[in-house]
C-alpha cells in the first residue's frame, strides 16, 4: 500500500492530502468526516470568502459595513428570511435534505470552525477578515443557509432591493428602490458557461469526453473552489465546488463527468395583485379579500460616525412570496401591487442531487437522479460516460408556467419576467405529477438529449444542443426555439464542426484530449473571423471618418492595427481590445440575417455598408485617444487580474474561452472562464486535465493565489490526480490528519 493511501485507511476522521498548486483530496469514512475535510481545506484557502457571506446571510452587512451598496436592502431581506424560518421549514419538509447530505454540512461546518479555532480570527493569513469581529464560528444552519442563497442566486437574491422597497402607498421606503442593471438584468448577470459532451460517435478513440468551462467571477462568493471527495465504497469524486457547498457541484467519477451551464428557464414570475378598495394591503381573489402579510424587521446601521442605530421596516408578503416594487414599473399604488414567486424558495435538494449525481453509474442514471429530485437551481447539464455516450438536460426548479396559463393569465413581461394575474386562482402556477414539490415543471415538461455524437450548450436555449436533433416542445418559460443564436454558440458549434471533420489544423477528424484541450484555449473571435477583413478595407477606403459629434477622427493608425491583427484574444494580441469597443458599441452589422433552415451558420458575414458604422469606429478611436489608451494596445496591458495580463476575450464578441474585463486603464477581469475541465472517460480510468483560472485561494499571501494564472496564460494544464497511486506519486504531497 502506498504511504498516502495508508495514510488515508488509518486515520480516523478525515485526511486532507494537498497536491501540486494546492488541491485538496479529501478521503474519510463516513459523511460527517468528509464534510469535515472538506470544510477545514475550504476554509485553509478562502474562510474569509465564506465568513463574509455568514455576514449577508446573517443580515448584519450594515452592522459592519455601513448602509450602502445595497447592504440595508439585503439584510432586510436576509433577517426576514430568518424571522420566517424558510430554512428551518425547508429542512422539515417531506422533501427536504437526507441523513447523508445533513452529516456532509455537519461536518463542513465543524471542518471549517477547526482551521479558525487553530488560526484565531487574529491569526488568519487574510488582511481583509483578520482580526474582524464579524468573523465567528459557524454552524450547519449557516451552510443550509448559504445552501438557499446559493439556490436564489438567479432569484430572490437579485430582488432583495425591490422587495426591501415595497411599502405601501404613502409608506417612503428606508431602502433604494432600484434594479441597479434596470428590469433587463433583473435575472443577475456575470455568469454564464460552456459545456460540450462527447459521445463514442464524435472521438477517436470511441469514449466518453467532456469539456466544463463555467464563467463566474473572479472574486467573491461565486469564486470556485477546487476539491476531491472519497468515501471508499460509497463516494469518489473530484472537481470544482462553490464557497459553503460541501459536495461536488461540476466534475467527475471513474464513470460519468459532467457540467452545468446557465440556463434561459426563468425560475420566477411576478403576480399583479388586484387590491381590496379602500385597503392597499389587501388583495382580492376570485371576489375574495386576503390581508397580506406584515413582517416588522429590525436591522441594526453603522453610521458614518462608527455608532450604531436600529432601523425597522415590514416586509410584506403572500403565501407565495414577498411583494416587490418598482416605482413606475411595478408601482404599489391603490389599485395594485406585484408579488414575487421563486420555484427555487426552500430549495435545500441540490447537495442531495450532486452527491447522488456523483453515484451515478452513467448517464441514463443521471437523468433519473435528476428527474426525481429537481433540484438544480438555475443550470442545466451537460454530461458523458464511459460508455461513450452524451447527455443534454434542462431538468431543474422551473415554475409550472406553460403557455397555455401565459396565453389565459398573462399580463405581459417585466425584463423577461412573466407576469400572471393574480386576482384568478386559476391563473396560479399548476403541478405535475411527476414534480417533486408542488408549483414545478416535472421532469416529463423539461427538455432531455442523449446522443452517441455530441450535447453541448453555450447558455443559448436548448434548441440546438446538438443542431441534427433540435430540441423544441418545452414551455416558453424553459426558453425561445427557432431564433438566433449567440455569436459564442455560434462559434462553439463551428468549433465542434470543425473537430470532427478535421478542418481545424488540428490533425485528423474526431476528438482526443489534446485536440479538446486546445480548442478551448485556442481564442478564436467569432466576429472578428467574420467583420475583420471588411472592416479593415472599409477604413483603408475611408482613412478619415465622422464621428458622433462632428469630428473628423483620422483612424489609419487604428485600420493599420487591425489588419495585422490575427483575429484572436492572444496573450500579445494588438487590435483585440480595439475590436472589442468597436463590437460592444451598437448592434453588429450582420451581413446575412438569422435562417431559421440554417440556424448554426446564421446571421454571418459584415455588412461595411451599413449606417453607423464608419460613425461607430470614428468614436472608438476618439475614446481611445481621450483615455490615453493606444489603439495598438496589447490585450496583455488591457486587461489583468492581479497585475498579470490574461488571454481571452469577450461573450459580445463570440468567443468560447470568455473573459470579461473593465476597460483600460481600470483594466481588471471580472469574470471568465474559471473552472475549466477536459476529461476522457476509458475503461481502465479517467483522464482529466484542469485549470483553476485564478488559483485555488484568494488570500494575496497564498502561493496559490496566481499560480495557474500563469499555467493559463502559457496554455498549459494541471493532470488531474485522480487514483491513489496518482496522488501519493506527487513530490508535493502535504498531509493533514483530522481525528
Amino acid at each position: 500500500m502506498a504511504p498516502a493511501q495508508a495514510e488515508a485507511a488509518s486515520a480516523s476522521g478525515a485526511v486532507v492530502r494537498r497536491t501540486e498548486f494546492g488541491i485538496p483530496h479529501v478521503r474519510a469514512n463516513t459523511y460527517r468526516d468528509l464534510g469535515v475535510g472538506a470544510g477545514y481545506a475550504f476554509a485553509e484557502d478562502n474562510l474569509c470568502l465564506l465568513a463574509g457571506e455568514i455576514v449577508t446571510n446573517d443580515g448584519e452587512r450594515s452592522r459592519w459595513f455601513g448602509p450602502g451598496n445595497g447592504n440595508l436592502e439585503s439584510d432586510l431581506y436576509h433577517r426576514w428570511i430568518i424571522q420566517t424560518r424558510v430554512v428551518e421549514q425547508a429542512l422539515a419538509a417531506p422533501s427536504g435534505p437526507s441523513r447523508d447530505a445533513r452529516e456532509m454540512v455537519r461536518g463542513y461546518a465543524t471542518g471549517y470552525n477547526r482551521y479558525l479555532a487553530r488560526t484565531g480570527a487574529d491569526g488568519l493569513p487574510e488582511s481583509v477578515c483578520r482580526g474582524a469581529a464579524w468573523v465567528r464560528p459557524i454552524t450547519e444552519l449557516d451552510i443550509w443557509r448559504r445552501t438557499l442563497q446559493l439556490a436564489e442566486m438567479q432569484g430572490a437574491e437579485t430582488s432583495t432591493r425591490v422587495i426591501a422597497a415595497a411599502q405601501p402607498p404613502g409608506t417612503p421606503a428606508v431602502a433604494s428602490h432600484t434594479v441597479p442593471d434596470g428590469l433587463a438584468g433583473w435575472r443577475g448577470g456575470g455568469i454564464g458557461s460552456n459545456a460540450i459532451g462527447l459521445g463514442r460517435e464524435a472521438t477517436a478513440a470511441g469514449t466518453g469526453m467532456l469539456l466544463a468551462n463555467p464563467h463566474f467571477p473572479w472574486d467573491g462568493h461565486r469564486r470556485f473552489h477546487q476539491v476531491h471527495l472519497t468515501l471508499p465504497g460509497e463516494l469518489n469524486v473530484t472537481g470544482a465546488t462553490l464557497p459553503g457547498l460541501p459536495v461536488v457541484a461540476i466534475g467527475h467519477t471513474d464513470r460519468l463527468a459532467w457540467s452545468h451551464t446557465v440556463s434561459t428557464a426563468v425560475t420566477f414570475t411576478i403576480r399583479r395583485l388586484a387590491l381590496a378598495p379602500g385597503d392597499p394591503t389587501s388583495y382580492v381573489v376570485d371576489g375574495q379579500t386576503h390581508a397580506m402579510r406584515r413582517d416588522p424587521v429590525t436591522v441594526t446601521v453603522r453610521q458614518g460616525d462608527g455608532t450604531l442605530a436600529e432601523v425597522s421596516q415590514p416586509v410584506w408578503s403572500t403565501p407565495d412570496g414577498p411583494i416587490v416594487a418598482i416605482p413606475g414599473e411595478l408601482p404599489w399604488d391603490t389599485a395594485q401591487a406585484f408579488q414575487f414567486r421563486s420555484a427555487n424558495a426552500g430549495n435545500l435538494r441540490m447537495i442531495d442531487e450532486w452527491l447522488a449525481m456523483a453515484k451515478a453509474r452513467d448517464v441514463h442514471e443521471l437523468r433519473s437522479v435528476q428527474a426525481r429530485r429537481l433540484g438544480l437551481p438555475w443550470v442545466n447539464t451537460t454530461a458523458a460516460d464511459v460508455t461513450g455516450t452524451a447527455f443534454y438536460g434542462d431538468l431543474q426548479a422551473v415554475p409550472h408556467v406553460t403557455d397555455e396559463l401565459v396565453a389565459r393569465c398573462g399580463l405581459g413581461e417585466r425584463g423577461g419576467i412573466p407576469v400572471l394575474d393574480g386576482s384568478r386562482s386559476a391563473c396560479a402556477w399548476g403541478t405535475d405529477a411527476d414534480a417533486v414539490v408542488p408549483g414545478l415543471l416535472g421532469p416529463g415538461r423539461l427538455p432531455t438529449l442523449i446522443r452517441r455524437d455530441y450535447t453541448s450548450n453555450m447558455n443559448d436555449s436548448p434548441w440546438l444542443a446538438n443542431p441534427a436533433a433540435p430540441l423544441v416542445g418545452y414551455p416558453a418559460i424553459v426558453g425561445d426555439a427557432g431564433t438566433a443564436r449567440s455569436a459564442r454558440t455560434l462559434l462553439g458549434l463551428d468549433l465542434i464542426a470543425d473537430r470532427l471533420d478535421g478542418t481545424d489544423g488540428l490533425g485528423k477528424p474526431k476528438f482526443t484530449l489534446p485536440t479538446l484541450q486546445t480548442m478551448q484555449l485556442n481564442d478564436r473571435n467569432y466576429t472578428a473571423e467574420q467583420g475583420r477583413a471588411e472592416l479593415v478595407a472599409f477604413c483603408r477606403a475611408n482613412p478619415t471618418l465622422t464621428a458622433s459629434d462632428g469630428r473628423a477622427v483620422d483612424v489609419r493608425a487604428a485600420c493599420d492595427t487591425l489588419a495585422a491583427w490575427n483575429g484572436r484574444g492572444d496573450l500579445d494580441a494588438r487590435g483585440a481590445a480595439l475590436w472589442r469597443r468597436f463590437v460592444e458599441s451598437g448592434p453588429f452589422p450582420w451581413a446575412v440575417p438569422f435562417d431559421a433552415a440554417d440556424p448554426a451558420h446564421t446571421p454571418r458575414g459584415f455588412d461595411a455598408a451599413r449606417p453607423g458604422v464608419g460613425t461607430t469606429f470614428a468614436n472608438v478611436v476618439a475614446a481611445s485617444g481621450a483615455a490615453g489608451v493606444p489603439v495598438d494596445v496589447a490585450l496583455r496591458d488591457a486587461q489583468k487580474y492581479s497585475g498579470i495580463g490574461v488571454h481571452g476575450c469577450s461573450h459580445g464578441e463570440g468567443c468560447f474561452n470568455v473573459i470579461t474585463a473593465m476597460r483600460p486603464p481600470a483594466a481588471q477581469v471580472q469574470h471568465g472562464s474559471s473552472f475549466i475541465m477536459a476529461v476522457e472517460l476509458t475503461r481502465s480510468g479517467p483522464r482529466a486535465r484542469t485549470l483553476l483560472t485564478y488559483g485555488q485561494s484568494a488570500y494575496e499571501s497564498s502561493p496559490h493565489r496566481t499560480d495557474q494564472i500563469r499555467l493559463y496564460n502559457e496554455k498549459r494544464w494541471v493532470t488531474d490526480r485522480f487514483t491513489e497511486k496518482e496522488i501519493a506519486a506527487d513530490p508535493s504531497l502535504t498531509i493533514t490528519r483530522l481525528r
